[in-house]
Order: C-alpha cells, then sequence, then structure tokens
C-alpha cells in the first residue's frame, strides 16, 4: 500500500461500455471534497471496449487513474486498485451508480468520529421504470432494513455503497476472490470484517444512486449468481465459526412484512410487475444454491475416488 496522500480513494471497477462509466465519473467530479481530497481509481476488469477515452476526458477535472486487469470479477478489481490507493480511506461504488453530491463529505463527518468502522450508506434505484431494476432494489432495501435496522450494529453492506480504513482493510485480505469471483464478496467481507472484532455503522445519508439497465435475462443471470454465492458463503461462515445458515432464516421468515410497506409505494406501472419478479427471485436463488451444493458434492465425490 503507498503512503497516504489524500483522505479518501474512490475505486470503481468497471465491465461495461465506456459510456456507463463516464456517467459515474460525471457525477464524481460534483462531489465536494473532504478535507486531504481524493483521488479516483478506475479498474477495467477486462472489458471488451478500452476505457482510456473516458478516463481522459476527466483528467483535467479530477485525480484519477486507469488500472487494467484480465477479467477477474468486481472483487479481485477492487482488491487491485485498493493496492495502489494513496488514501487514508477507501470508498468503493461500481460504474452504474451515480454517488450524491455529499456522499464523500458525510462519509468524512462519520470517520472523524469512528475512523476504524466499516461504513455504508443508502443506494437509491434511479431506473424507476425498469421492473427489474426496481425488484432487485426492493430486495436490497428489504436486506438492509432486516441485517441494518440497528445503525450502529450493522451487519451487511453492499459493495456499491461502502467505505473502509485503508489500513484495516489491508489488515484483513481485502475482498476473498477464491470462492467469490462474481457474488457474495461483499457479504464474505461484511462477515469477515464483525468475525474480526471491527464494527459498521449504516449511513443512510449517504447516498448512492444506481442506474442498472437491469433486463429479464440478466436479472435471472443475477438472481441465480446470488444463489451461487450464498453457497460458498454458507461453506466459508461455518468453516471459520462465524455462523450457520439458520442464522439467516430469520430473513425470510419476515420477508413479507419486510416487502409490504415498499410494494405498497410501487408506481402503478411497476405493482403488477414486480410481486411475480420477487418470486422469480426466491426460485432463482434457491436454484442457484441449490446447483452450486450438487456442483461442490461432485468435485469432492471426483477427488475422493481420485478423478
Amino acid at each position: 500500500m503507498s503512503e497516504s496522500a489524500f483522505g479518501f480513494s474512490i475505486i470503481v471497477p468497471v465491465f461495461a461500455p465506456p459510456s456507463q462509466l463516464g456517467g459515474c465519473l460525471e457525477a464524481i467530479s460534483q462531489l465536494r471534497a473532504p478535507e486531504g481530497g481524493f483521488e479516483v481509481i478506475v479498474v477495467d476488469d477486462g472489458s471488451p471496449e478500452p476505457m482510456d477515452e473516458v478516463v481522459e476526458e476527466y483528467a483535467d477535472r479530477l485525480c484519477v487513474k486507469l488500472v487494467r486487469q484480465s477479467n477477474s470479477g468486481p472483487g479481485a478489481a477492487r482488491n487491485a486498485g485498493s493496492r495502489i490507493a494513496r488514501g487514508t480511506f477507501l470508498a468503493f461504488t461500481d460504474a452504474d451508480c451515480r454517488p450524491a453530491p455529499d456522499w464523500l463529505t458525510t462519509l468524512a463527518y462519520r470517520f472523524r468520529q469512528t475512523p476504524r468502522h466499516m461504513l455504508g450508506g443508502h443506494t437509491v434505484n434511479r431506473l424507476t421504470g425498469n421492473p427489474y431494476a426496481t425488484t432487485s432494489q426492493l430486495i436490497v432495501d428489504a436486506v438492509y432494513e432486516f441485517y441494518n435496522r440497528e445503525p450502529e450494529a450493522a451487519r451487511f453492506f453492499s459493495s456499491n455503497n461502502l467505505a473502509v480504513p485503508a489500513q484495516l482493510f489491508h489488515e484483513i485480505g481485502g475482498f476473498d476472490r477464491t470462492f467469490f469471483r462474481d457474488a457474495s464478496e461483499d457479504r464474505e467481507l461484511c462477515d469477515r470484517w464483525r468475525h474480526g472484532g471491527h464494527q459498521m455503522l449504516y449511513l443512510p445519508e449517504a447516498v448512492v444512486y444506481h442506474a442498472h439497465a437491469l433486463t429479464l435475462a440478466g436479472f435471472c443471470r443475477q438472481h441465480f449468481t446470488y444463489g451461487r454465492g450464498a453457497w460458498h458463503y454458507r461453506e466459508v461462515r461455518a468453516r471459520r465459526g462465524s455462523g450457520r445458515l439458520r442464522d439467516d432464516m430469520g430473513f425470510h421468515a419476515r420477508l413479507f412484512p419486510l416487502l409490504r410497506r415498499p410494494l405498497a409505494k410501487l408506481p402503478p406501472g411497476c405493482r403488477w410487475s414486480v410481486p411475480p419478479l420477487l418470486v422469480m427471485w426466491q426460485a432463482l436463488n434457491a436454484a442457484g444454491f441449490f446447483y452450486e451444493a450438487c456442483r461442490s458434492r461432485d468435485g469432492v465425490r471426483g477427488e475422493s475416488r481420485g478423478e
């Protein structure tokens, strides 16, 4: 890790069209700078199209650096960015996100009070007319309502709106890329952070706007992959003794009460399309979970037979 030269390093992994990254960098260029300023590290995770041109557009407005790696997943990309970061604190967001202008100053204010905490903010769906994006946001909101009901004892943050002290992030080993290449790397990081005796604080006032234009195919792929990641998350937690599957069953038991109020607030165009997608989400998540369980067991059987 380089010597700290900034208050914050904003790390943005990207495997997306350059235009999507341009929207993110535009929002970042509008951020109010905290004490110590900030740098931006864009990690190109093997994108099909080069990102050089869009990054160069902001070179005169931001202290921005572009790093490239072969496609290894968002967790590995965030780790790559963190290794060259010069900020005291690391702030993670994604290329399809647009941080609110006071995002960094809100995080900086809290870090002055709790400099060794992990901080997580609130994510807002910008594509309210997209039923798939709307459904995914409802799921995230329900998860946050359950796991972060007590903000000072928060248990889960999504990696598109998360900030950590750089030194502690490196001490615990960053994002785990062994089993979590495409999903659940944020769940695992939060669990390992808490298991190591560190604290998490939820800041709903630290807002990031999410503009992920999901399609039906993308929605299905996303939640099936989340199910696969959930299986590995369960296995890792069991091995280190930080929790078991039944510890999370309370979320599923309270799912309808958690979703009832948000469903009632949906715009008319989404009130009929979202409930079936919520049923699909549960089915896809379960399918991904059991697919990975069967796949892993088959691998163990093959090893035991010397195959």
